[in-house]
Formats: structure tokens, sequence, C-alpha cells
């Protein structure tokens, strides 16, 4: 008997018991249906490869979206091609989410477009959304996000910028800007000398390939 067989022995006598408490919590109603069937979705795309995932959520067929990426209302991204967004991403197009051509969001980044802070504040933080601010966030084309970030609702990333890992951008980003650090700041650019700097390291690693 291995380990598998072993496991399953022990939770066999117990499973019905299990379901059965798992079923007693169970509360019927519209919302709690929608969100049932959004789990569920999200929990079989796993079995997915990341195109077919990409797919599944609207996205171009250019597109790949990898395993436990959660997004939150797909059918408002206006999204390009050939965008990449890592594992553990946390998509929020609930207000509105753009997203350039060539485009990675890397492995854990957060991109937000809306903020309940208002619901927190009057003390109604209740079911519904009434206090939810929304703010449409924009990505623009060949932009490079590196995990774990933290994009904030409202701001617009430029064409070509890079966001280096752990950085938390509560500010537009200008195109062709490096920024990095919480809150994100520029610290270079990536400018024609930089690609130039990319492209000969690369071309070293090949050559030592051969």
């Amino acid at each position: 008997m291995d380990a598998l067989d072993r496991l399953l022995t022990a939770l066999a006598p117990n499973f019905e018991a299990l379901i059965d408490e798992i079923l007693a919590t169970k509360i019927d109603s519209p919302r709690n249906a929608n969100l049932r069937r959004h789990i569920a979705l999200r929990w079989l795309s796993e079995l997915l490869a990341d195109d077919e995932r990409a797919k599944l959520y609207g996205l171009p067929a250019s597109c790949r979206v990898r395993e436990q990426t959660k997004i939150l209302m797909p059918e408002k991204i206006i999204c390009g091609e050939h965008v990449w967004i890592g594992e553990n991403a946390f998509i929020d197009a609930s207000g509105g989410l753009e997203i350039g051509d060539h485009t990675t969001i890397g492995v854990g980044v957060y991109v937000w477009t809306h903020t309940s802070i208002l619901s927190n504040l009057l003390g109604k933080n209740e079911p519904g959304g009434k206090h939810v601010i929304q703010r449409p966030t924009r990505i623009g084309s060949r932009c490079y996000i590196v995990g774990h970030t933290v994009l904030n609702p409202g701001i617009t990333i430029g064409d070509g910028a890079v966001v280096l890992p752990s950085s938390c951008v509560t500010a537009d980003v200008k195109a062709g800007s490096i920024v990095a650090g919480a809150p994100a700041r520029p610290i270079g650019q990536a400018n024609d000398a930089f690609l130039a700097k990319l492209q000969a390291e690369l071309q070293t690693q090949r050559s030592k390939q051969i």
C-alpha cells in the first residue's frame, strides 16, 4: 500500500461525514450560486494549458494565463495580443482594464481597478459593493511587470515600461521608464542603450551554447 492508498483509506470512513459537514453550511442565494460557478470554473481551469486558460477568459488566442491566476470580471478587459500572465496573479478588471500587446504580468502580480476603502471608513463593509469606487487601469504595450508587485487602481503604465520585483505602483509610470520600490520611483530608462545591453548579453549567452 503506497502513500496515496493509505491517505484514501484514512479518509474513506469519514468522507461522507465531511461532505455532510460542508453541505450543512450551504446558503442558497443568487449571489452564492454565481460565486460557486466562478469558483468551480477557476478550479476546473487548473486542468487547462496556459493558452486554453486564456481562451476560457476570453483573451486573444496568442495570450497565455498560467495556473492559480484569478481574473475578476474578465469581460471588462480590453486585452492585446501576446500577453503573458504568470502564476498566482490577481487581475481585477471590475473597474475597467486595458492591457497592451506583448506585455508580461509576472508571477504574483496584483492589478487593481477598484477600491473599497470608503466602505471600511464609513463602517459599511457589506455585500453589494454600494460604496466601491471604480478606477480604470491601463497597462501599455511591451511592458514588463515583475512579481510580486501591486498596481493600484486608476494608474497608467506607459508603453515599454519596466516595473521591478516587489514594487507598489501608486502613480502613473511614464513610457520607457524603469521603476522600483514601495511606492515605486523611477530608477532608469528602458531606452536604446538598455536594450542594446540586453541584446549583447543574449548574444554572449547564445555563443556559449554553440
